[in-house]
């Protein structure tokens, strides 16, 4: 066993935010520590006036680079294949800094 587990960050639209759950326990269940989006944009937030402004949007984006800088590799949850703006920004940074990334969906 290694010194320590594995860490994995996951990545992807907060509108997946069931499967990104899912993700997330099975890698726990096997064993993984995982970092993930902790805010996610729901229509019944919208409706009880919990907005995220656009400074907030911002700090939680880069407090997101820094979660795939502890981590050893990326997964981005992307039912049917999509992919939006911020996660490829997000893609994009992991490459630059040598993580492995994978993919629940084809591209």
């Amino acid at each position: 066993m290694p010194d320590r587990p594995e860490i994995v960050c996951i990545c992807g639209s907060t509108r997946f935010v069931d499967e990104m759950r899912a993700a997330n326990r099975d890698l726990t269940f096997a064993g993984v520590i995982v970092v993930a989006p902790g805010v996610f944009r729901r229509a019944e937030d919208h409706e009880a006036n919990e907005v995220i402004t656009n400074e907030q949007k911002t700090a939680l984006g880069a407090l997101h680079l820094r979660k795939i800088d502890l981590a050893d590799r990326v997964l981005v949850v992307n039912p049917g294949g999509y992919i939006g703006e911020s996660t490829s920004r997000e893609i994009a940074y992991a490459r630059a800094t040598g993580k492995p990334i994978s993919f629940t969906d084809p591209v």
